[in-house]
């Protein structure tokens, strides 16, 4: 179902993970993404694999969202694997039919993306699950503070990107109810050829853009009674400052990333 996708929600929490600083989130994912792709084989990705299971461990996240987030890239995650299953023809072949050939070399790159993408995808949404859409914000701003001397609007940009990030379970959900409707009145969206599925979509989302307009609208006034106008001369309740888990944080994930290293180049 639509409204299982749970990308963009915050979950609070008092974890270790929910207690980093937001910036040290940040920057850590980066580093997380860089070590995800400078594994260069299974034992490098099983390094990737046990990080990414005992953070999300350590988070308290409840495991079920895990593989929620990854229902939303099934198909995703079945064409890459199928793409590599049976177009890869090198190394020994393990099963031959006709014109289909699987290879022990295409199976293994198969398992390899695919792990690859559930790990980039879970580690990733551990951002948005333990930090509220506040202070990403705040993050972000500080992270991009150095653009300002070059007339970036970089408040403006944090805050369209982290409501961006927080409107992804709202339209989700208008989007779930939208297609009930639909088919209770009938609408067959499931059946029948690709065009034909297509074309069933633009009765969702003539009233999804609709609906987005007014969520927009209501979200500019809300604003604007708050006497928002933008970053200029704007002060913070809550002032980011880095602490000791922050360091121990920083630890932790480079200790992983020199065990991949290691396993690359060294063993």
């Amino acid at each position: 179902m639509i409204k299982d996708i749970t990308i963009g929600q915050f979950f609070p929490g008092n974890s270790p993970v929910h207690r980093l600083d937001a910036r040290a989130k940040i920057l850590l994912t980066i580093v997380f993404i860089v070590m995800l792709f400078t594994a260069g084989d299974m034992r490098g990705l099983g390094v990737c694999a046990v990080f990414t299971l005992l953070t999300f461990l350590i988070s308290r996240i409840p495991l079920k969202m895990m593989f929620k987030g990854l229902r939303t890239i099934l198909v995703i995650i079945i064409i890459t694997s199928v793409l590599n299953l049976f177009f890869i023809h090198t190394g020994e072949p393990i099963f031959e039919w006709k014109f289909i050939k699987i290879t022990d070399k295409g199976l293994q790159t198969a398992v390899f993306m695919v792990v690859r993408i559930a790990c980039l995808i879970i580690g990733t949404s551990l951002l948005t699950y333990t930090t509220s859409p506040i202070d990403l914000t705040d993050a972000i701003e500080r992270l991009l503070s150095p653009l300002k001397k070059i007339k970036v609007p970089v408040h403006e940009l944090a805050m369209m990107m982290t409501i961006a990030l927080r409107f992804i379970p709202t339209l989700i959900e208008e989007t779930d109810k939208i297609m009930s409707a639909q088919k209770a009145r009938g609408a067959d969206m499931e059946t029948g050829s690709f065009i034909k599925r297509a074309k069933a979509l633009i009765p969702v989302l003539i009233p999804l853009f609709v609906s987005s307009f007014r969520h927009a609208e209501e979200l500019a006034l809300a604003m604007e009674c708050r006497c928002y106008h933008g970053g200029e001369g704007r002060t913070r309740m809550k002032q980011l400052k880095m602490k000791l888990i922050d360091l121990w944080g920083t630890v932790y994930v480079f200790t992983f990333f020199a065990g991949v290293i290691v396993l690359n180049h060294f063993i």
